[in-house]
């Protein structure tokens, strides 16, 4: 087995690199993969509901849903007095293609 010594042939496309580790990043935490796994099964979530599914605690279930909205990973929707989160199936399609360039 050789090392790498030139990147002839490796295709660098910095825009890509960048959006693969951000989302990357977003989903670094186990709590956050759960979430978006309960997420992807239902048309919608309170806030309320993750906290009873996740067994934290109300202010880290928010800070775990601040980072996935930050991200574009889930949509927040207000439905007074109270918010819907649901999965942005979008960013999520792209994170799929951005983990078929590696």
């Amino acid at each position: 087995m050789a090392c790498v010594t030139a990147l002839d042939g490796i295709e660098i496309d910095e825009t890509k690199e960048l959006a693969l580790a951000s989302l990357s990043k977003a989903l670094s935490h186990p709590a956050r993969v759960r979430i978006l796994r309960i997420l992807t099964r239902q048309q919608g979530c309170l806030n309320s509901d993750l906290v009873g599914e996740l067994g934290l605690a109300q202010s880290t279930v928010s800070e775990h849903l601040r980072i996935l909205k930050a991200a574009g990973l889930v949509i927040a929707e207000p439905k007074p007095p109270r918010t819907c989160f649901t999965v942005n199936q979008e960013k999520l399609e792209e994170f799929r293609e951005l983990l078929s360039y590696l």
